[in-house]
């Protein structure tokens, strides 16, 4: 694609009207470039010479496009100055040359010779048409790959906001991620993608608003029971444009995703409001009001006290008049008023159950009147049935018995509204307060976000010439924060200016200080400890580390596991179904009272008895049946587990990878920063001139030939030099130059500068061969043989060295020979698995260094634990087999799939699902999301890629392999407390149905309509009570998990025997992960141990 075709295809707009200027545009071919600065190197060295009209270099596509006047340039000409560019450093050839149309600076057109202009639409910021255009915007945030300084974050933001179209753009290079607000009428995210990719740096459409649709979240006060949710949500789906609504009773929240152009938020509130439940958009003060549930706790300890005033008395009067004198068994015990059938003790009792049942119970008509008006029941509906109808048969009966003149006062239920409305209250506050525990972590989280910040202003010089304070939804991003000794850290930043350390224990558990100076970044809601602290703003708002782990936490908590969704479409079942039974009793009692002699007294039947009975039982199952036991069995256990892995560092987002993750039979990992830690380093360095050059020369030639490279094996080069000489001083470089993919070759002077004349390692290195450096041990060895060099002149003293640095066949290029002592060496080192270069100073081999990306300390642990827990496990990685197996033996993983390709690690894991098998995949990069995404649960490592984040089901914030293992144990463990949660409250309510239903009557089993409210009050505290037992869990820890057959596995790990599969093969032999197989020796353990496994001592609930 040429240069002008790259131009039409971002959206260009070609006016041929205009006057233009034929002109010649070359197409080079360009090698050697390495990164974004060296683009931008070629682009501004050639677009200074006179005669060069435009010149666009893509890094990804290794090509160039130069528009020139051709009566000042040829093509060839243009080729040579590209490779004069940067001592040339760089490789070019012509491709093509063609004639195209070029319109001078200042006319709309196709091509514009601007500093840094992207290859794409210019912005027609006077025409009519963009004036009367009606814009779009919507928002897009991209993944951005291979950004090595801030220089490159602000050269996508200056090019890509010249696109048509392009509102605005911030790139953050700290989280490799842009956010772009564009107008979708204009471009669309997919071209703003293509066209950051162009620039040489490989992009992906992380979150894109194309469907326009927006998400509220509201805080819904009134909810009782699973009822209430389901009623709720099946009314807001109702409405149309709306996609969602899922809602949470534990938080009493609500996220609703809806179209804006069809439906308002507004209209979705009214709606909920008009269905008798209060509604409010939740900011951040009301939601952690909301989580404590402060003002229903209040609201039910005062209805509880009130009816606690009335039903003491109704319960001396019971226990005095019914239980002591018997006054129901006998009326001739009776104090009668006015009339023989008006006792004293039912004057009492609808004295205080008159004022109970209208003005205490008030709250529950209304919301049962509105639950009616939408043609659903919930458990205030039972309520009400149960007080009203024994209210109502109570007055009814006195009536009649008054009217009728009957010799004694009938037996009423004027004690069950007072008695059962004094159990509703108590149980739902108890519920409340239980509720808010469950909340603790969330709450925990979101209270540590600051309020306000100090805004700071400095002057040209660096002065501060202002500071105020301003709340903390107003910092943006770059703005400098001033942070007080003791205060809280209002945003994720850098510090720009002082020294102090930070308390970081909510993100990573470590409880020491973090020592914080100029350039160290710091994150939100850390507490700063000990000195002033200026920091610039990186990321904001829900940008920031914290609020986005509130968010992962609340979203967890608001969606809805499998299990819970199964019980919600039973809870809505049961109110319906109870009431019918309870419809049901009251005929079947009455049938009985008909056909039974009991109640025939001097041949007439005692009417007033079979229905004093019926009702009695009727009344009772409507007060015992408890549906918010059935509700609350899952949301309480999925909050409370959420929040205790939230609290151990383990973010699970949603209660369904929670549930599946229990189920997971098999776990594959990625190699690369997550069996290990992703960062290259030297672990061994063999000498070959050490009479002639002391490690420390080498070192000092090798890190300042290597200081200019971005290459990971150049950077591991440019560590050790630095931790080695303990200093960051470079020598001289000049001539340099580089061969993609093979090496680089320099001359270096001024050597003697870049010693530290206080560090000298030397001693030390001879008695011990090692060298340990602050953050590693690197193994050093000498090579003296006299076939390697005769020559033992001393170098340490040269004015200049000449360096060349890469693989053999780079330096047999540069003409300097390599013996076959060497040779084996290198082969000897590629065969265990690392990386091995040379390193060649003044024409002769002076060493040969080996890096290796080093195995994580915990990764063979938590390989071992795995197994131990049944677990098949596997690694899956794109790199070469030798460098796998190594890799994978020294963890003790036997099943190797390696050379991957990043679209067939999604094919794999089908692969091993189409077995039956559940897969967890463990990843870190952005080639690991489509596998992350594809697996039963995607377990990400948080300080890897955004992509695998957002793909992830679970993610590990302290980055540590172990909690793979605490993952699965919290999910075995709050999956387990729901599955006692649901057996209980089934339970429950299979055995007092019956109960209260009169079935056990010929045993004499019965329960009154009162206990039958205290029951049902307590079976929704106990399943409550039941879930926050899970905050006993505790995750393994390395003391734990290290048993004597560990150690014993990790004498051995070495010989473990290692399958290794290319791409998509399958598998050879069977159960070849299987714990046995390790060293051909078998363990017993854990699978007969439940607590060692779970780690969770909890308890059945208290019903």
């Amino acid at each position: 694609m040429d240069y002008a075709e790259v131009c039409v295809e971002n959206g260009l707009a070609l006016d041929k009207h205009k006057a233009s200027i034929f002109q010649k545009e070359a197409i080079v071919y360009i090698d050697g470039m390495t990164c974004h600065s060296c683009v931008a190197r070629i682009e501004g060295n050639i677009k200074t010479k006179p005669g060069i009209l435009s010149i666009k270099v893509s890094l990804a596509e290794k090509k160039g496009w130069v528009i020139y006047d051709p009566q000042k340039w040829r093509a060839e000409q243009v080729v040579e100055a590209i490779i004069s560019v940067n001592n040339m450093k760089f490789n070019a050839s012509l491709v093509s040359t063609k004639d195209v149309l070029y319109e001078p600076e200042g006319a709309n057109g196709i091509f514009r010779a601007e500093n840094d202009s992207i290859v794409g639409p210019i912005l027609f910021h006077g025409s009519d048409h963009a004036k009367d255009k009606k814009i779009h915007f919507k928002k897009c945030v991209l993944s951005v790959g291979k950004m090595a300084s801030s220089a490159c974050a602000a050269s996508i933001e200056k090019s890509i906001s010249q696109l048509q179209g392009v509102k605005s753009i911030v790139v953050a290079i700290m989280f490799s991620k842009a956010d772009v607000v564009y107008d979708s009428d204009m471009i669309s995210a997919a071209k703003i993608r293509d066209a950051i990719s162009y620039l040489g740096y490989p992009s992906k459409i992380l979150v894109d608003t194309i469907d326009g649709n927006s998400k509220i979240d509201l805080l819904i006060g009134g909810m009782t029971c699973a009822s209430c949710v389901g009623r709720i949500e099946s009314h807001v789906m109702s409405l149309q444009g709306v996609q969602s609504c899922s809602i949470a009773l534990t938080t009493s929240s609500a996220m609703v995703e809806f179209s804006p152009t069809i439906i308002g938020h507004r209209d979705i509130i009214e709606r909920i409001q008009d269905m008798g439940y209060t509604t409010e958009l939740a900011s951040h003060e009301n939601r952690l009001k909301q989580l404590g549930h402060a003002e229903q706790i209040l609201k039910w300890r005062t209805s509880f006290l009130v009816s606690l005033t009335f039903g003491v008395p109704v319960m001396m009067v019971m226990i005095f008049f019914h239980w002591i004198i018997h006054t129901h068994m006998h009326p001739e015990k009776q104090t009668p008023i006015f009339v023989k059938a008006l006792s004293l003790d039912n004057v009492i009792l609808f004295l205080l159950a008159t004022p109970v049942q209208f003005i205490g119970g008030h709250y529950f008509y209304v919301q049962s009147w509105k639950a009616i008006k939408h043609r659903t029941v919930n458990m205030d509906v039972l309520i009400v049935l149960a007080t009203s109808v024994a209210y109502i048969y109570s007055v009814v009966v006195m009536l009649i018995a008054i009217f009728r003149s009957w010799s004694f006062s009938p037996m009423t239920f004027f004690d069950v509204p007072p008695m059962l409305l004094v159990f509703i209250s108590l149980g739902r506050w108890m519920e409340y307060k239980a509720k808010g525990k469950t909340s603790e972590a969330l709450s925990k989280l979101m209270s540590m976000q600051a309020k306000v910040a100090i805004l700071v202003k400095k002057d040209e010089k660096g002065h501060i010439v202002s500071e105020r304070g301003i709340d903390i939804e107003l910092v943006q991003r770059g703005d400098l924060i001033k942070v007080l000794p003791g205060e809280k850290i209002a945003v994720d930043g850098i510090v720009v200016e002082g020294s102090s350390s930070a308390d970081e224990s909510f993100i990573t558990g470590e409880s020491m200080p973090v020592v914080k100076k100029p350039g160290s970044p710091v994150v939100g809601g850390s507490v700063n400890q000990t000195g002033l602290l200026i920091i610039e703003a990186t990321r904001v708002g829900q940008d920031s580390t914290l609020a986005q782990i509130v968010r992962l936490v609340e979203e967890a908590q608001t969606s809805k596991a499998p299990l819970q969704q199964t019980a919600d479409k039973l809870a809505g079942y049961f109110v319906p179904g109870i009431i019918t039974l309870s419809i049901i009793t009251l005929l079947v009692w009455i049938r009985i009272g008909c056909n039974s002699d009991k109640f025939i007294q001097n041949d007439v039947r005692n009417w007033e008895e079979i229905l004093r009975q019926a009702f009695e039982y009727a009344i009772t199952v409507l007060a015992i049946a408890c549906p918010c036991s059935l509700g609350l069995a899952t949301p309480t256990a999925i909050m409370v587990g959420t929040g205790v892995g939230a609290r151990n560092g383990i973010l699970i987002k949603g209660g369904e990878p929670l549930e599946v993750a229990q189920k997971i039979r098999t776990v594959v990992f990625d190699k690369t920063g997550t069996i290990t830690e992703g960062k290259p380093r030297i672990v061994k360095i063999f000498t070959t001139l050490p009479q002639q050059l002391s490690l420390k020369n080498l070192c000092a030639i090798a890190g300042t030939a290597e200081s200019n490279s971005e290459h990971p094996i150049g950077n591991a080069i440019v560590l050790f030099a630095k931790e080695y000489l303990s200093n960051e001083r470079w020598a001289t470089v000049s001539q340099f130059r580089v061969s993609a993919g093979n090496g680089i070759a320099c001359d270096v002077s001024n050597v003697p500068n870049v010693s530290n004349p206080h560090q000298d390692h030397t001693q030390e290195f001879i008695l011990t061969k090692t060298l340990p450096l602050p953050s590693f041990n690197v193994d050093v060895v000498s090579l003296t043989q006299a076939s390697i060099t005769d020559s033992y002149e001393n170098w340490n003293h040269l004015d200049s060295y000449s360096a060349v640095i890469g693989n053999e066949k780079w330096l047999i290029s540069n003409g300097i020979s390599i013996s076959q002592h060497v040779i084996e060496v290198l082969s000897k080192e590629r065969q265990v698995g690392n990386i091995s270069i040379l390193i060649a100073i003044n024409n002769q081999v002076a060493a040969v260094v080996s890096i290796a990306d080093q195995v994580k300390p915990e990764a063979a642990l938590t390989v071992w634990s795995l197994h131990k827990m049944g677990m098949r496990v596997v690694l899956l990685t794109g790199d070469n087999a030798k460098t796998a197996e190594a890799t994978a033996r020294k963890v003790g993983i036997r099943e190797v799939y390696a050379e991957v390709l990043p679209n067939q690690k999604k094919d794999k894991i089908k692969q091993l699902q189409r077995k039956g098998e559940k897969v967890a995949m463990v990843g870190d990069g952005v080639n690991d999301s489509p596998a992350l995404v594809t697996a039963n649960v995607g377990i990400a490592i948080a300080n890897g890629s955004d992509v695998a984040i957002e793909s992830a089901g679970i993610v590990l914030v302290k980055n540590y392999l172990i909690d793979v293992v605490s993952a699965i144990c919290l999910s075995k463990s709050t999956i387990r407390r729901i599955r006692i949660n649901l057996f209980f409250a089934l339970i429950y309510n299979s055995i007092t149905l019956p109960i209260a239903a009169g079935v056990f009557q010929p045993f004499h089993i019965t329960i009154q309509p009162w206990m039958a409210a205290a029951a049902m009050a307590m079976s929704s505290v106990s399943v409550v009570t039941s879930s926050l037992f899970l905050k006993n869990f505790r995750k393994p820890t390395e003391h734990q998990l290290k048993t004597l057959e560990f150690k014993s596995f990790i004498k051995k790990v070495e010989e473990t025997k290692v399958f290794v599969y290319k791409g998509l093969e399958d598998t050879v032999y069977s159960n070849i992960s299987s714990p046995e197989k390790f060293t051909n020796a078998k363990y017993e353990g854990w699978k007969h141990n439940r607590r060692q496994l779970y780690f969770d001592q909890s308890f059945p609930p208290l019903i």
